[in-house]
């Protein structure tokens, strides 16, 4: 049975119809797509990662709120080049597997950058998905190995385990004079950078840790940890853990009669670890962090005096640095003409910023500070040591 012939294409077409459906179907390299969002006159879409729920959720919150103070306040001056930001919270849940479907839904619907989130280990599952896409983020998270993962799309808005930690080894060792010092950390991403850092820094400066006791993130009860720790009749004791386990860690060490003075990094200088453990029981806890107060400059009066009239509480160092880290953000936007992917990456690392934290001059690994300083808990509060 024969068939009727179709109609012969024109060559010309066929060739324009191949070269429409490759343009169609091409796919650029990874950070090398300029997509619709940095290219029109539509919102700039940015997203917030961060705990919203659970045990770190005050970290969430605290992210959420500094970068949507930072985002309001350029939208109040007309965006950036004219273009609104929009922003939206995404919650990770505390969880590395939740990030990471996280941020594929962030590369699926056309987000350019990202901010957070403040749990390393979350940040770490996220950075190869977002690598990938070409998605910039400038995460709060300190841990040593988000430095690890050589990402060009990855940014630190604060130092890592090692500059908060160095600092507060030597203030320990050579201001105060102490040799015996404990050691409690968990056993998450935090808690292992905080060992490392801070165990490789007493050693270097010839202090070995008179017990070092490893407990998990989810743990409530360390009075096993604590009692061998009590056993070792140490000078100081160093903790490495979030806001809410440290708190429970000091306020169960004061009930075992544990009077020496904790140390540690940026949760320990938060409202969340002081309430968990109670004023009394954080008396004289030496912390390492980069902001020390709402008084430390006049960038951080007028940073908390925002705060304190946008959502009716004070500020710390958590929201400071979601707020650093969003305007570093959204002056590479302005700097580079909404660039995206590789470009916005590199107009992060060409931003210097003078921010509440400090100087920040990103380098090739990411980090943009190596600063911190020395504060002490008194009647509740974190201030400089004097």
């Amino acid at each position: 049975m024969s068939r009727t012939p179709r109609p012969s294409v024109p060559r010309t077409a066929l060739v324009a119809a191949v070269a429409l459906a490759a343009a169609l179907t091409a796919c650029s390299a990874p950070g090398e797509s300029d997509s619709e969002a940095g290219s029109d006159s539509g919102p700039i879409k940015i997203a917030v990662v961060n705990a919203r729920s659970g045990q770190l959720s005050s970290l969430g919150e605290w992210e959420y709120k500094g970068a949507k103070l930072a985002i309001d306040e350029w939208n109040k001056k007309g965006g950036v080049n004219g273009r609104k930001i929009e922003m939206k919270s995404f919650d990770d849940q505390g969880d590395p597997t939740t990030g990471t479907n996280l941020a594929r839904k962030i590369d699926s619907e056309n987000y350019i950058a990202m901010i957070g989130t403040a749990e390393s280990a979350v940040t770490i599952a996220m950075a190869p998905v977002l690598k990938q896409a070409g998605i910039p983020n400038i995460t709060s998270g300190q841990a040593d190995a988000l430095v690890d993962q050589k990402s060009p799309f990855l940014f630190l808005n604060g130092p890592t385990s090692t500059t908060y930690d160095s600092t507060l080894a030597k203030h320990l060792i050579e201001d105060k004079g102490y040799k015996k010092i404990a050691m409690i950390t968990n056993n998450g991403s935090f808690g292992k950078g905080e060992h490392d850092a801070f165990a490789k820094a007493a050693k270097d400066l010839g202090v070995s840790p008179v017990t070092d006791q490893v407990v998990t993130t989810d743990q409530k009860d360390f009075s096993a940890a604590l009692t061998k720790i009590r056993s070792k009749k140490p000078e100081a004791v160093f903790i490495g853990s979030e806001e809410v386990e440290a708190g429970l860690i000091v306020k169960q060490a004061r009930d075992l009669g544990i009077t020496v003075p904790f140390a540690g990094a940026a949760p320990q200088g938060t409202p969340v670890f002081i309430d968990t453990a109670g004023e009394k029981a954080v008396e004289g806890t030496i912390v390492s962090s980069p902001y020390l107060s709402n008084d430390i400059s006049p960038a951080a009066q007028k940073f908390a005096a925002a705060y304190q009239a946008a959502y009716g509480e004070e500020a710390e160092l958590h929201g400071a640095k979601a707020y650093d880290g969003t305007n570093i953000l959204l002056t590479a936007l302005k700097s580079s003409d909404v660039a995206t992917g590789r470009k916005l990456a590199d107009a992060i690392r060409a931003t210097a910023y003078d921010g509440l934290l400090g100087r920040f001059e990103f380098g090739a690994d990411g980090v943009g500070i190596t600063e911190t300083a020395i504060g002490v808990i008194r009647d509740g509060k974190l201030v400089e040591q004097k």
